[in-house]
């Protein structure tokens, strides 16, 4: 498991802290890691279902430097390979607990899908369905006559010649009636419940296989996190439940410590060995709903692994998070218009558009500094944080409401100007590709054809570069989060990554996104209001 690194690292000197999993730029000595680790990953073309692996240079003991590898979850078929280090927890041994308790859920699933599928149960139920139908149309014809033959009685009642023999006998006739109806509905209800108690038998009996299935799953997912226990630096243990108890879940999701982070992390500190820097990549094809490629570096998923790797890394020295050293001061803040309802501002990369959870400046706490009796709220709309260009904000209620329904109604034209890593064929088109947030993820979005919501982009390419990159202008029609950087980055929209993003595509100084124009009637006085803030890239 533990791998000397093949060529000389004399020259790479080591990081002073330890990388911090979930915003990092690679190190050298896991760049070379990663490098030998995807050259062996290349003699094995059968492992191209696409995978997230990663590399944790250690030291050990004896102050030797090397690396381990690890995949996440199950690679064709098993979780364990001889270049890797081990599972956790070895969820696939045939004689476990696991894979005893899954196969008597399997069969669980067979008998359910036999019931469901059975012939007589699907007769059963379309006969049932049947009744009700004629019992439903046959009454109400019935309900309609006794309408319209009480609208007669009435009609003769008000007769000057009815006489009370006649009273009599329509109230005979209204009784009779009545209970004719009666015996009906007793007819169609003893034959509907004949059929009912048929079908009630065969549901009451799904019903338990379900309830059964369910409880046994989660059994077996409590007992199976119990058998994670995950080390420190310190050495302190703690299993998957008491590790996500004081979380927002507080049940660990499905999958919790399979990943590759905690599986290096634990291999460490079983052996004694001392973490040095740690990086994952993708490898394989990308999955279709994320965006992944490749050899790309990628952080460590916050919703499963987050609260993983903050009981892991205890003890050890880590970087500070990059988004929570103190933003941009102020003055970086440039005003490009301003008057008693709107401004407009130019954000520069880096700053957030509204608070996070980390105590950093932002546009809002900015303009609510530099403006304290601005009635609230200030923000129209929002940009990524690492996106730069033209903001609007309102100075009071009245035109942040005008302003927003003029975003709801799709009247604001806003223009991007983005450089893709890579070149866009067509001159011009549109993206249509639904987004959804991908929850273990956060803040990554996922196209997601089935609940996802409406994203749709225009674009125009201004110009396509010898160096293989592409300048193009993005004209968003709705404004979902991430929207033109999933879309630049996906398969099915440019498959052309914006230079610069680390989520989507790879890291570089900046994000090489810009929103140079805006367009919007001014709330107040009615006029059309035209701002461009040009950026070069």
């Amino acid at each position: 498991m533990f791998h000397k690194f093949c060529s000389s690292i004399a020259d790479i000197p080591l990081p002073t802290q330890f990388t911090y999993p979930f915003c990092y730029t690679p190190h050298p000595l896991c760049i070379r890691a990663a490098e030998e680790v995807q050259q062996y990953l290349r003699k094995h073309p059968e492992w191209n279902e696409g995978k997230m692996f990663g590399v944790l240079v250690i030291q050990t003991n004896a102050g030797e430097l090397g690396y381990l590898a690890a995949f996440s979850g199950i690679l064709v078929g098993s979780n364990r390979y001889p270049f890797f280090v081990p599972p956790v927890y070895d969820l696939l041994q045939p004689n476990g607990f696991f894979k005893q308790e899954e196969a008597a859920i399997s069969l669980l699933n067979t008998r359910i899908k036999e019931l469901e599928e059975n012939d007589a149960y699907r007769l059963q139920q379309q006969e049932l369905h049947t009744l009700e139908k004629e019992a439903t149309q046959e009454l109400n014809t019935e309900r309609r006559k006794m309408k319209d033959a009480k609208a007669r009685r009435e009609e003769r009642r008000r007769s000057p010649h009815f006489t009370q023999a006649e009273g009599e006998q329509l109230i005979h006739e209204s009784q009779y009636q009545k209970a004719e109806y009666k015996r009906l509905e007793r007819r169609w209800k003893e034959r509907i419940n004949t059929v009912l108690q048929a079908v009630n038998a065969y549901e009451m009996h799904l019903q338990a296989l379900k309830h059964e299935r369910k409880t046994r799953s989660a059994d077996l997912q409590q007992r199976l996190f119990a058998q994670f226990r995950l080390l420190n630096h310190r050495g302190e243990t703690k299993d998957l439940c008491e590790i996500f108890a004081d979380t927002v879940q507080r049940v660990p999701p499905a999958g919790a410590g399979e990943c590759a982070a905690p599986k290096l992390l634990q291999y460490a500190y079983l052996n004694g060995w001392k973490p040095i820097a740690m990086a994952e990549f993708w490898w394989g094809a990308s999955p279709q709903t994320e965006i992944r490629k490749q050899g790309n570096f990628y952080p460590s998923c916050t919703g499963k692994c987050g609260p993983i790797l903050h009981h892991m890394l205890q003890g050890l020295d880590v970087e500070p998070n990059p988004l929570a050293q103190k933003g941009r001061k102020e003055e970086t803040l440039r005003i490009i218009y301003e008057d008693n309802a709107i401004i407009v501002i130019d954000k520069p990369a880096g700053m957030l558009s509204v608070p996070g959870k980390k105590e950093i400046d932002s546009v809002y706490s900015l303009m609510r500094a530099r403006f304290p009796q601005t009635e609230e709220p200030l923000i129209v709309h929002r940009l990524d944080m690492d996106t730069s260009g033209l903001l609007l904000l309102a100075k009071t209620k009245e035109a942040h409401q005008h302003l927003q329904t003029q975003f709801e109604q799709r009247l604001i034209r806003k223009r991007y100007i983005a450089l893709l890593d890579g070149v866009v064929t067509s001159d011009s088109g549109r993206i249509d590709l639904p987004l959804s947030p991908d929850w273990y993820d956060r803040p990554r979005q996922m196209v997601n054809q089935q609940s996802g919501k409406a994203a749709v982009t225009d674009y125009q390419v201004l110009e396509r570069r010898t160096d293989g990159r592409t300048l193009i202008a993005f004209y968003p029609l709705t404004g979902r989060t991430h929207q033109l950087r999933v879309h630049a980055a996906h398969p099915l929209g440019l498959h052309c990554p914006i230079v610069g993003d680390a989520l989507y595509g790879q890291r570089a100084d900046r994000l090489y996104l810009h929103a140079d124009m805006l367009e919007f009637t001014h709330p107040s006085t009615g006029q059309l209001m035209h701002f461009c803030a040009k950026k070069e890239f």
